[in-house]
């Protein structure tokens, strides 16, 4: 799908739990839905407990709706980038395994071209001492997660894996993109 209306654009981003990717991207200004949710996968309708196993090849991602008039896909990548490590492959934090890979579903060709260029950049600007290993994808079926994924840290931000985990990632990007926040 490349888009949901004339004035929104789909995103499909996938870099550890979505948990935190939703509760970052819910907070962008020019976001108008981000939605957890698997994809990139061979088993058609996975479970969480399925994409945990790791035996599925679904990555945890979120589907994010934006307005490019205010927000662009660069832009969103950007943000992507700086809530995240891209540089370990299959990892984020303790959560170990290809569900929690650095992927990019590129719902065009524009996208593809924008994340390259992107990716290129920084890696040029030696952010990080390890090169980013983002896999750069074509368009996958999305696959919605449970309800109970659905704005997990909205509903559920005394858990500990909220507290020390989502937290200070949304902490981080308020803090580094604070003229980017919703008002």
């Amino acid at each position: 799908m490349e888009s949901s209306t004339a004035a929104s654009e789909t995103a499909v981003l996938g870099g550890g739990c979505f948990w935190c990717l939703e509760a970052v991207f819910d907070r962008l200004r020019g976001v108008q839905e981000v939605e957890s949710g698997y994809a990139g996968g061979r088993s058609a309708n996975p479970t969480y407990e399925d994409v945990c196993s790791g035996g599925t090849g679904h990555a945890e991602v979120v589907r994010i709706i934006s307005d490019p008039a205010v927000l662009s896909f660069r832009d969103l990548l950007k943000v992507f980038f700086a809530i995240h490590d891209p540089t370990t492959k299959d990892r984020q934090g303790s959560d170990i395994g290809t569900q929690y890979r650095s992927v990019i579903f590129c719902q065009t060709p524009v996208q593809r071209a924008d994340a390259e260029a992107v990716i290129a950049e920084l890696n040029r600007a030696k952010l990080w001492p390890d090169p980013i290993v983002t896999e750069i994808a074509g368009p996958a079926t999305f696959y919605p997660a449970e309800g109970y994924h659905q704005e997990y840290f909205e509903r559920n931000g005394g858990q500990p894996y909220c507290q020390f985990v989502v937290a200070p990632k949304v902490a981080k990007f308020r803090k580094e993109f604070v003229d980017r926040l919703k008002r």
